[in-house]
């Protein structure tokens, strides 16, 4: 009968000696390529049953729906979120903004991708992932919830493979893509905040305390020195102040982030989004203009 011992032995010299440099670079090859294998394996695994990139993407854990226009090899794809919809119902008043930007952009093939953030319903009956974590559309910037989205727009980058991606995000939608434009610094090349409330500290001065969220002024030292942004506030914005975009944009130009505001003359929080100077600055941002 055999005895099996669990204590390791030193390796021999014999066996040390064969141990040439070639052969250890050759196992660390080996290894290197396994490594990238599971990284690629894990890249390409699905979450939703019915991933289409059209109408469903997944995200980190949770599907996310969608609405994807114009090209599908194209150079340029911009990502647009939509804000917190306090009022109620679906969040779909992105979509028409998406679908312009992919007709009226320029010369460039645009790809526009209209994202249905987690929990949100696309009037469609279904919703992205499970139902709104944590709080509901209160308290909804979580690192899950922004992980999702940050997920799914790799994912989204992977499959188009876009040489400029831009991050387009309205209120609540602009303050997940600042927030990300930290939390992951080589998601996207620009991005365009509208009617951001940018300090969410600030913003919930005087009201219901949010525990959960992250405040993007958090992640500004974070922020790639490479991106472009541009934070867009309505003049007559009663929600979200000029002020809580401006200290972020000039906490970005302390860190040497390339980062502009600019106030749109006679628009309100929502008036900011329809407004032209958005698809002007998309055109800047992508050399269309």
């Amino acid at each position: 009968m055999y005895r099996f011992s669990l204590k390791s032995k030193p390796i021999s010299r014999k066996l040390r000696s064969g141990l040439t440099p070639n052969f250890r670079l050759h196992v660390m090859r080996l290894l290197s390529a396994l490594a990238l294998m599971i990284c690629s394996l894990s890249v390409r695994a699905s979450i939703c049953s019915n991933e289409d990139y059209e109408f469903k993407v997944s995200g980190a854990s949770q599907c996310l729906l969608m609405r994807r226009f114009g090209s599908i090899t194209p150079e340029v794809m911009a990502v647009w979120l939509h804000g917190d919809v306090s009022s109620g119902g679906p969040a779909t008043y992105h979509f028409s903004s998406a679908e312009q930007a992919a007709k009226r952009v320029g010369e460039k093939d645009v790809l526009s991708v209209a994202l249905v953030r987690p929990g949100y319903s696309d009037g469609s009956g279904e919703s992205s992932s499970v139902a709104l974590l944590h709080g509901g559309r209160n308290d909804h910037y979580t690192q899950e919830n922004l992980l999702e989205v940050g997920s799914a727009i790799e994912r989204l980058r992977a499959k188009f493979q876009p040489k400029i991606v831009v991050l387009i995000g309205h209120s609540g939608g602009a303050a997940t893509a600042a927030a990300l434009l930290g939390m992951k610094p080589k998601l996207v090349d620009a991005a365009i905040l509208i009617a951001c409330p940018c300090d969410l500290v600030a913003w919930r001065t005087g009201k219901r305390e949010w525990n959960r969220s992250e405040n993007p002024l958090k992640w500004v030292t974070k922020v790639d020195r490479s991106t472009r942004v541009v934070a867009l506030t309505g003049e007559k914005d009663d929600n979200t102040q000029s002020e809580l975009a401006r200290k972020y944009i000039e906490a970005l130009q302390a860190h040497g982030v390339s980062a502009n505001f600019q106030i749109i003359a006679d628009e309100t929080h929502n008036g900011a989004f329809r407004s032209p100077e958005v698809l002007s600055t998309l055109r800047k941002l992508i050399g269309a203009e």
